[in-house]
Order: C-alpha cells, then structure tokens, then sequence
C-alpha cells in the first residue's frame, strides 16, 4: 500500500496500546529518470548512484535466486554489463565462500567513470576486471567469452539497439552454453525507494508493453538456441537461461 501511494513504511513502534505504523511521504522530484542523459546520470554525485539495491528484499531475494538456478560458485568467468558501483558482483561475494570467490573471473563493464573508479575500491580484488566503456563497442576490449552473462536494466538504455546487441553479445561473447541472467526494470526509483510498476514516457500509469516485448524476443531467442528459460521476479523481472539438461530441469522445477 505505501508503495502504491508513494509512501515509504518506516519502522513500526510498539505502545501499551498495540502497534503504530508510521509512513513518510516520498519527495517524487527526488528521482534519477529526471536527471539529464548524460553519462554521469548514473555517477557518484547522481540519485541513481545513491541507490541502494541490495537493501530491497524483493530485488536481492529474486537476484540471489536467479544465481543460484545458474549455480553460481560453477562459473569461471562472469561478465557484468552495468556494473555502476559494483552491486551485483558484492553480492555475489556475499554469498560464496572467500575460496569459491577467488576461483571466479569478473568482468564487470559500465559507461560512467566515476561509477567504475568507485566500483574498483570496493571490488579491489586480483580476480576482477572493471572497464570504463561503451557495450556498443564491446569488441574492442577483447575482453574474451564468458560462462555466465549478468545485466540488470542496461540493455534497455535507450542508446542501445536491444535485439542487435543482445545478439551480438551472445554470439561473440559467450562460450558455447553459457548461462545468462537478464534484469529488466518493471519500477521505478523515487526518493531511494524501488515503486512496482514500469513506467513509459507521457504515460499516467504503469504499461508493461515495453519490457514484455523485450523478454519475450530474449526468452524467444534463448529457446531457439536450445535454452531453458525462466522469468522471474516482480519489482525487477529476471530472464534466466541457461542450456536444458535433465539435471537442470531437476534444479528449476523439482
């Protein structure tokens, strides 16, 4: 209800009385979709930067488990498309053992300069890679394949062609079954706080068809080439793919 009201739900207080529940107002011009598109609307001085992702339940609960569908402490190299200030690859830190960690190449890859020279004090380990680039130009790099693709909201930017560079990337970047992990906004960001529901331009109210067409040309796709396919999620919608085998249809549907 305060999400959809555009209230934030504070911390409760218990009285002789029973339990107050307390919401705040969020400030709605507080919000990185009204910055100006330039590369530093996602940097280190930008409302998007200050976000904190891994504070929201829904999101981290979905992502994790997206990770471990893809079993993640199997993966050698892991390429991050996004990465801004490293959120993704902490949280898999997070969850695998220091050893398991260091056993992993990241490469993580992200536009905005400031994002990246922050990401790499965080993430200043010898197993991880982090590039200031543009993913149109992802080929130059010579970055090599990966065994596992994450993007979460990148691929959807508007100075990107979604179905050509989805493609690209999977044709010239992934080993020969590779699993991917795809996140697509279905929110938006008001005041640090994640509001269910995607949002087109000059639209009132949350229209889904954008992000619908997106998955399904990538669930499509992913099929074509002998994927399984799951999505998932509900604040952010995870499409999650790896190559069918009779144990991986005992992992994700048991």
């Amino acid at each position: 209800m305060a999400s959809l009201f555009h209230y934030k739900f504070e911390l409760p207080q218990e009285s002789a009385e029973g339990v107050t529940l307390y919401f705040s107002g969020l400030n709605e011009e507080e919000s990185f979709h009204k910055s100006v598109a330039s590369q530093e609307k996602y940097g280190v001085s930008s409302s998007f930067f200050h976000i904190d992702k891994k504070s929201q339940f829904s999101f981290l609960y979905h992502y994790q488990a997206a990770l471990r569908r893809v079993r993640i402490q199997e993966r050698r190299r892991v390429l991050n498309l996004g990465i801004n200030k490293g959120d993704e690859f902490t949280v898999i830190q997070d969850m695998l053992l220091p050893e398991e960690f260091e056993r992993v190449e990241f490469v993580g890859i992200d536009y905005c300069e400031s994002a990246i020279s922050h990401a790499k004090k965080v993430l200043a380990c010898e197993n991880v890679h982090l590039h200031t680039h543009d993913i149109n130009t992802l080929k130059e790099l010579g970055v090599g394949r990966f065994d596992l693709l994450i993007s979460i909201g990148t691929l959807q930017s508007s100075n990107l062609n979604f179905n050509a560079a989805f493609m690209d990337i999977f044709q010239n970047h992934l080993e020969k079954g590779a699993a991917v992990v795809l996140g697509f906004p279905n929110c938006r960001w008001i005041d640090g706080e994640m509001i269910y529901g995607a949002k087109a331009p000059n639209y009132s109210f949350s229209e889904m068809g954008l992000v619908l067409k997106d998955i399904h040309f990538c669930k499509k796709y992913l099929q074509q080439k002998g994927y399984r396919v799951a999505v998932t999620g509900k604040e952010c919608l995870f499409d999650i793919g790896q190559i069918q085998s009779k144990e991986l249809d005992r992992l994700l549907y048991p």
